[in-house]
């Protein structure tokens, strides 16, 4: 069934649990996410960033997505992941994304927190959820040139004030496609945001870097949602490299496909343990 982010997150803040946000690129990873969350009765949002959307358009992209949501026997969120402009926030929205983000993270604290306004006035004009971020969450990649910057706790309250986001990103050490567990956690900053934003979820970017006993701590502090993006591409991309070197004379990608799907469905049901969606 298709959600809303707003309702998921702020359940599952106020729980030692989160709601995982897993980045997919097409009806493979997509199809074998959801089926984790069918297997634990959990919800699940479907994220989709500007290289999913550069490989699929949104004409494209959307309708499927949204089919699989719609038809899935628990909740799922089909969501925009950093969105860099309101162009775009506002296709994913004409397209029928229940959810959208925008991120501003890159821009100066002043035009951040306009631009976000501007953009969260038009998400709750059509009833669409709304994710910003607050901080830079830097990547592992330098060439990009981007800024990696923790967030301050008093911008924190502030941004969270003066913007009405439903949910907030915040930067406390992790970084955007690590593919090792090398995030270091400032648990003093992270308490000092939490003072200062109220009951607004936080959401953590950069996942896969972080400690496995790390996010389980996390998810007893405000987080309501949780990005994993590397870990579903590590596992799909491992396996199935496996898959060719061990048929090298097997063309069908349906049956290549096959046991990456099943290894991507076995990741996102660690990753919703980890989170607190075990079987209870």
């Amino acid at each position: 069934m298709l959600a809303s982010m707003k309702e998921m997150v702020e359940e599952a803040a106020g729980r030692p649990r989160a709601v995982p946000a897993f980045n997919v690129f097409g009806y493979e990873d997509a199809i074998a996410v959801v089926r984790a969350a069918e297997r634990l009765g959990a919800p699940v949002m479907l994220s989709t960033n500007v290289v999913a959307l550069a490989h699929m358009p949104f004409a494209v992209l959307a309708p499927m997505l949204l089919t699989i949501a719609r038809e899935a026997s628990v909740p799922v969120c089909v969501h925009l992941d950093h969105g860099k402009d309101y162009a775009t926030v506002e296709r994913a929205i004409a397209f029928g994304y229940p959810s959208v983000m925008f991120d501003g993270s890159q821009l100066p604290l002043a035009d951040n927190i306009a631009e976000t306004k501007r953009i969260a006035a038009l998400a709750r004009a059509r009833g669409v959820s709304f994710e910003a971020e607050i901080g830079s969450v830097g990547y592992s990649d330098p060439s990009l040139g981007l800024k990696h910057e923790y967030t301050d706790p008093d911008e924190a309250g502030r941004f969270v004030a003066e913007t009405g986001v439903d949910a907030v990103a915040v930067s406390i050490g992790t970084v955007h496609r690590m593919e090792s567990q090398g995030a270091s956690i400032d648990y003093d900053r992270l308490a000092a945001i939490e003072a200062r934003v109220g009951a607004t979820p936080l959401v953590l970017h950069g996942s896969t870097g972080v400690k496995d006993e790390d996010l389980r701590r996390l998810v007893r502090h405000r987080f309501g949602k949780i990005n994993i993006g590397t870990a579903l591409r590590m596992a799909f991309g491992r396996t199935l490299r496996e898959e060719m070197e061990a048929r090298p004379s097997e063309f069908d990608r349906i049956k290549l496909f096959a046991k990456p799907m099943e290894a991507v469905t076995a990741e996102a049901l660690r990753k919703f343990e980890i989170l607190g969606w075990g079987k209870e």
